[in-house]
């Protein structure tokens, strides 16, 4: 009798794991699909920091998501330069993040702005730049995650994202098409998910 029930036990046991690796079998092609749908999902330890910068500057979540996909694939991308010179996990361009009134921008803004002046923030202060110190450090670093994103934030509620003009800031970001149409593509499909 006893010999019966420790039986009956584990084929139960193996029913339940069984039941068990098919559930996970399913929720991880589920998730492959859904990789594959939408590209790169958004990285769950960056959305409290675009969640934060949101509350500050009004601009979606998901619209900075979509800046950081389409800039640095969620600062994969290595080294994070652009061949024209933009730094950093949202790929600012130095005299936009310094400020255009520094001595030394003309051009497409790469400068010729000391590194120690780049992260001061009296100096972009000084110069009208876009960076940010986010994370209270005394830099404002297009380096730091937490700066970049606030940093991205800053600039696109100046050019009219907080206002719902989510075109016409994306396209002050990037004069791109192109650039538009892929951060508003995946804009959607983030907003989408919810």
């Amino acid at each position: 009798m006893a010999r019966r029930k420790f039986k009956r036990s584990v084929k139960k046991a193996a029913f339940l794991l069984f039941i068990a690796a098919v559930l996970l079998m399913v929720y991880n092609q589920a998730k492959q699909m859904e990789n594959h749908m939408f590209g790169l999902p958004v990285p769950r330890e960056y959305i409290p920091i675009y969640q934060a910068a949101e509350r500050e500057y009004g601009v979606p979540w998901e619209l900075l998501a979509a800046h950081h996909r389409v800039e640095t694939k969620f600062s994969t991308m290595d080294p994070m330069v652009s061949p024209v010179g933009a730094e950093g996990h949202l790929q600012f361009m130095p005299c936009t993040f310094v400020g255009w009134s520094h001595p030394t921008c003309s051009g497409l803004g790469k400068g010729d702005i000391p590194e120690e002046e780049k992260t001061d923030p009296n100096v972009i202060r000084k110069y009208g730049g876009y960076g940010i110190d986010a994370n209270g450090d005394g830099k404002a670093d297009p380096y730091d995650i937490e700066d970049a994103v606030f940093s991205a934030a800053s600039y696109l509620r100046e050019n009219g994202a907080a206002d719902g003009d989510l075109e016409t800031a994306v396209y002050a970001y990037n004069h791109s098409r192109e650039y538009v149409e892929d951060v508003l593509q995946y804009y959607e499909e983030y907003t989408s998910r919810e």
